[in-house]
């Protein structure tokens, strides 16, 4: 007797049953702590939106939890293993014995995956999509590197380059899809901007809105800077009143020089036509409305470096030093390309400020008068610029499609 026709509900329940294909894939991001922050804000960025816009299990191996806790309160120190928005979050610990590597594994800028890791992708089969998240960089180099494969000189595996960038043919900026929209409520909103500034501790605090008088409202997130005292004695005794909101951060030492006495958050210095206030360190989305909120912003190293380029705001980066002024070219290499299209003057003064603000040369008051004289054009400029790269792909997207093909 010829068994019965399943019936249409048999049908149904099996069309949704789970497959292989249908799971989230596993991507296992490994992130080592070196610039504080960071390393961790764009790893932890990256694993989010992997998690919430793509759909995939990701593990987040990180070596110092302490750090990780600032950008996301969330974060348990004490943990192993925890997770944390949709992320498992791991320890990473000397000890990989039995680790079941995913399907794409991460290695962000060069942090060295342990041996016991890498013997176990090499006993993978298939063997996992391989990826070295660089670090961003505008230089021309960095095009030609891009998605480069690297055999691995002992094991049956290959690494593949993949550099964040500025241009169609790198890896693109971390920004996620909601991004423009949240920026663009928040400036909708003077009230919810009030409200956040005054949690910060700066009641009635304002942007000047992008004109030329009033006074400048200015973010602050540095590493030590010898050419810190020079600005903030030039606000001190510039023509416009300054309002300075600075993060706790490795240059609160010269911040403390400046004002002569300790400081702490909540702390407020005035000093001529400059009032300094410390803020609290912020997680991460507040760190973001700190930003549009500002006229002008100096932020360091990359995480915030690309946040403050989503602002459409003026930015001066304290680019991250590295071994005999290897920083330099980089440094170079981004003003290069920001200011295309800029006028000369202008153009010339964003160079020299920020050459300065980096220790090529003096920063002095006469600098920043002559920065500032541009401030309308520039902030134009970066209005420009954020929204041409809105029009680029973002780099988890790209990291996606770039590890689909090779699975």
């Amino acid at each position: 007797m010829a068994d019965a026709p399943p019936s249409d509900e048999a049908i149904a329940e099996q069309a949704h049953e789970p497959t292989e294909l249908d799971m989230p894939l596993h991507w296992d991001i490994f992130c080592h702590v070196v610039d504080n922050f960071g390393d961790i804000g764009v790893c932890w960025r990256l694993a989010r939106q992997l998690t919430g816009e793509h759909g995939l299990a990701v593990r987040l191996w990180v070596d110092d939890l302490a750090a990780f806790q600032r950008l996301c309160p969330e974060i348990r120190a004490d943990r192993r293993e925890q997770r944390v928005l949709g992320v498992e979050v791991m320890r990473w610990e000397h000890d990989f014995a039995g680790a079941v590597p995913g399907e794409v594994v991460v290695e962000t800028f060069a942090c060295r995956l342990p041996d016991a890791f890498e013997a176990a992708m090499a006993r993978r089969a298939p063997k996992p999509v391989w990826i070295n998240l660089d670090h961003l960089s505008a230089e021309a180099w960095v095009e030609g590197c891009h998605a480069l494969p690297s055999p691995h000189p002992r094991l049956p595996l290959t690494k593949y380059f993949f550099f964040p960038g500025f241009t169609e043919r790198t890896g693109g900026l971390p920004r996620e899809n909601d991004l423009e929209r949240q920026r663009r409520a928040f400036a909708a909103s003077p009230a919810e901007r009030g409200q956040f500034l005054a949690r910060l501790g700066a009641p009635g605090a304002s942007s000047s809105g992008g004109t030329d008088a009033g006074r400048l409202l200015v973010s602050l997130f540095s590493y030590e800077n010898a050419a810190l005292a020079g600005l903030l004695q030039a606000w001190s005794d510039g023509r416009r009143p300054v309002l300075c909101l600075a993060s706790p951060s490795r240059g609160q030492a010269d911040l403390e020089r400046f004002a002569q006495r300790r400081l702490a958050v909540g702390d407020i210095v005035r000093a001529g036509r400059l009032e300094l206030r410390l803020i609290p360190f912020v997680p991460q989305p507040d760190y973001d409305r700190l930003l549009w909120s500002c006229d002008l912003n100096f932020v360091r190293g990359e995480d915030s470096f690309v946040r403050a380029q989503w602002a459409g705001k003026p930015l001066l980066w304290h680019i991250y030093a590295q071994g005999e002024n290897a920083h330099h070219a980089k440094l170079s290499a981004f003003l290069d390309v920001w200011r295309a299209g800029l006028p000369g003057p202008p153009a010339a003064a964003m160079r020299e400020f920020s050459l300065a603000w980096n220790g090529i040369g003096a920063l002095t008051g006469e600098l920043w008068e002559r920065w500032l004289g541009h401030f309308p054009v520039l902030r134009r400029h970066a209005e420009k610029w954020q929204k041409k790269l809105m029009k680029q792909q973002d780099l988890a997207s790209r990291l996606v499609q770039f590890c689909q093909s090779r699975l």
